[in-house]
């Protein structure tokens, strides 16, 4: 071979050598090619995983896990991006909660209250415009009895009642943040009058204007207390508005010394009626009192309000006196009395405390003395008590504030 032949080949050979070497070298190169390639198919993937789910956002409230939770306004479906397609709130044992979807379809809410101590279970759905669904579900406990609080108030939603007749208000946990309250509590009058709330212990708190109402007024009460910190881990769950109406202005005034009570209305006399007050050993308070129950017959024994013989039994058990009318808490009516003899009442004062007037058994003779008073009366009027010789009736046994000025009431504000 000659050396020009040796030399090609050799050449020939390095070049195909260089050509493997080369493709030997650039391997890695190649597999950097590959790697870009399967980011690629990556970030496509998710894009069009993007593309495929829903761009509604819901939104439940309480948040999942909550406790402590409001039985009136806490519970809520709400959708951004979409609308709701179905919302189920059931508890813990399955029973349904009522609920509505708003007209737009963007947020739905139970229509019942809620249950204290109770877990609850949401689930919702929705689509955005493209029509793909969302879903979200949600577990929450609203707020026990031991934490929560509520004020059980008089008079009644509706009612119609008495110019004397105060808002009455028992919570039934001890209020240590009374400020808080009573700026959750607003009652106002068709009449313009100030009202002004007096707080008797932590439990109790009234509200009532510095006179009695106007004839012909509405009052409205309103508790916005839900979520309102009364105690320490105590909160309030009331969120409600109450109207009661007053009727004409009937004040009657009982004399003890006279032995008669004249009954008015818009200050004039409309009926004079015989009386019989407490006896000089059990006298009647006296003072301002408001009717705040009313019964055609009810029961009335001694012993519950201290009245006993050497046995421990009631001085009396008189199982149905007729239409009796409560004063006070401590067991002051007045009412029907068909036991004593007619010529007692308006001679003689009698009885252990209350003011009698003439009556029937059983109740059912309207022409009576206390029938007609019982028929005419409302829940809330005014019976002023005078010349007994004894104690003006403390404000706080019943509802009868009315014994303290308005100095004095004011002075019980927490406000």
């Amino acid at each position: 071979m000659t050396d020009s032949k040796r030399r090609k080949g050799l050449m020939a050979a390095s070049a195909l050598l260089g050509g493997v070497l080369a493709l030997t070298g650039c391997s890695g190169g190649g597999n950097s090619k590959s790697s870009d390639k399967g980011e690629s198919s990556q970030a496509q993937a998710d894009a069009a995983a993007a593309k495929k789910s829903s761009e509604a956002q819901i939104t439940i409230t309480p948040k999942d896990g909550s406790d402590n939770a409001s039985i009136n306004n806490s519970a809520a479906v709400t959708v951004s991006k979409g609308t709701l397609t179905g919302v189920t709130m059931t508890t813990q044992d399955g029973k349904a909660v009522a609920g509505q979807l708003s007209a737009d379809k963007t947020s739905w809410k139970p229509t019942v209250q809620l249950q204290r101590s109770t877990t609850y279970k949401v689930a919702a759905a929705a689509k955005d415009a493209q029509g793909r669904i969302a879903n979200e579900n949600a577990s929450f406990t609203t707020v026990s009895p031991a934490n929560s609080f509520i004020g059980t108030f008089t008079p009644e939603d509706g009612s119609t009642v008495g110019v004397g007749m105060p808002v009455s208000i028992d919570f039934d946990k001890a209020i240590t943040n009374k400020a808080a309250v009573q700026k959750g509590v607003t009652v106002t009058s068709s009449s313009g009058q100030e009202v002004a709330c007096h707080w008797f212990n932590a439990n109790r708190m009234d509200c009532r204007p510095e006179q009695y109402w106007k004839e012909g007024a509405t009052v409205t009460l309103k508790l916005a207390l839900d979520g309102v910190q009364g105690a320490p881990g105590v909160t309030g769950i009331q969120q409600k508005t109450v109207t009661f109406h007053i009727g004409r202005n009937q004040v009657s005034y009982v004399d003890a010394k006279t032995k008669q009570m004249k009954v008015t209305q818009d200050g004039k006399v409309v009926k004079t009626i015989p009386i019989s007050a407490g006896a000089p050993e059990h006298t009647t308070y006296e003072g301002q009192m408001v009717i705040s129950e009313k019964f055609k017959q009810t029961r009335m024994n001694g012993a519950t309000v201290g009245f006993k013989d050497s046995d421990g039994k009631g001085e009396y058990d008189i199982k149905d006196v007729p239409h009796a009318m409560r004063l006070t808490n401590s067991g002051t009516f007045i009412h029907g009395n068909y036991w004593g003899a007619p010529s007692v009442f308006g001679n003689v004062n009698t009885s252990h405390g209350c003011v009698g007037l003439q009556d029937v058994k059983g109740a059912g003779d309207a022409s009576t003395p206390a029938a007609w008073f019982y028929s005419n009366s409302l829940i809330g009027d005014v019976v002023v008590v005078q010349n007994t010789g004894d104690k003006t009736v403390a404000p706080d046994n019943g509802l009868n504030g009315w014994n303290m000025d308005w100095a004095q009431w004011k002075a019980g504000s927490a406000v």
